[in-house]
């Protein structure tokens, strides 16, 4: 039944993915409820709502437009569970900031598969990352990206591999200006930001630990999948969905150096897990296996968000 509404993409489908996405902001919202007796406070939710909504038709726009999906609905919906099994992240306006900004970098990057424009792609992508970590310092993990896609295509180009060198100059300089106008402190907060800990503290008896757990167990082996299928995919596609591999292990590798870890820091796998789910659930033949994978990833992403309200 699940299989059959997602299986192509219509109005409908779009419209009971962003009726969910409301449904599970405005339910973890209320875990909490607070008077809006201001505008910037309803300002706050709406730039919320505009963040998560962009990040949401950005990844299907991704996935379509380098044929990284077909003409199914399933990556939005996977899109959708994967940031209700972290509701936290509702919460942290920059780290969804950071995280459109990784997205925008990450459409640039796998286009380079078309060879055109090939330098600005990857002088915007590098501009990206490192807006991104202005808003998180960890995001900026996502430059060797950069570099893994310029290996990938324009490795013989020297000029290539000075582009992101350029962009951070660009973003430095406009940084470093803005600081000298308005508040001279941002720069003093850049050794605070660049703090990290590799440590990793689990207790079974956490939701959230198990959670964690259950999500990168069940990333991994989807990750590892997709790798060992490849050679059965399009050849086209292969440095695509090598990028979105990479993109998945430096996404859990912010996680790794993050000072403070949280659930809402795996955001950043969001899009590149949509997309291998995605890519399995069409790969299958049977209609009963992609039922069951639907129905289970449902229930995993509804039960993770009940047990953080």
């Amino acid at each position: 039944m699940i299989t059959s509404l997602f299986r192509k993409s219509t109005p409908l489908n779009y419209s009971l993915v962003i009726l969910g996405m409301l449904l599970f902001y405005a339910l973890y919202s209320s875990k909490a409820p607070a008077v809006v007796q201001n505008f910037p406070s309803i300002a706050e939710i709406i730039v919320v709502l505009i963040l998560l909504f962009a990040a949401l038709f950005t990844t299907n726009f991704i996935a379509k437009k380098n044929a990284l999906s077909k003409e199914s609905a399933y990556t939005v919906l996977f899109y959708l569970l994967i940031i209700a099994a972290f509701p936290s992240v509702f919460n942290n306006l920059k780290l969804l900031c950071a995280q459109f900004f990784i997205l925008l970098a990450t459409r640039r990057l796998i286009s380079l598969h078309t060879m055109k424009s090939s330098k600005e792609k990857l002088f915007d992508a590098s501009l990206w990352v490192f807006v991104a970590s202005l808003f998180y310092f960890w995001s900026i993990l996502f430059i060797v990206l950069v570099y893994i896609s310029i290996l990938f295509h324009v490795a013989r180009d020297y000029r290539a591999w000075f582009l992101p060198l350029l962009a951070f100059v660009t973003v430095a300089l406009l940084y470093f200006f803005c600081a000298y106008m308005w508040n001279p402190l941002w720069i003093d907060s850049i050794p605070q930001q660049a703090q990290y800990s590799t440590a990793l503290n689990f207790n079974a008896s956490k939701p959230a630990d198990v959670i964690f757990l259950s999500y990168v167990a069940g990333s991994v082996l989807a990750t590892l999948a997709l790798m060992i299928t490849l050679t059965n995919r399009p050849l086209l596609l292969h440095s695509s969905f090598k990028k979105v591999i990479s993109a998945v292990v430096i996404g859990l590798c912010v996680y790794g150096f993050a000072p403070i870890k949280s659930n809402e820091l795996l955001v950043f796998t969001a899009t590149p897990m949509a997309i291998i789910f995605t890519s399995h659930i069409e790969a299958m033949t049977g209609k009963w296996q992609k039922e069951f994978l639907l129905f289970a990833l449902l229930i995993g992403s509804v039960t993770a968000f009940v047990f953080q309200l």
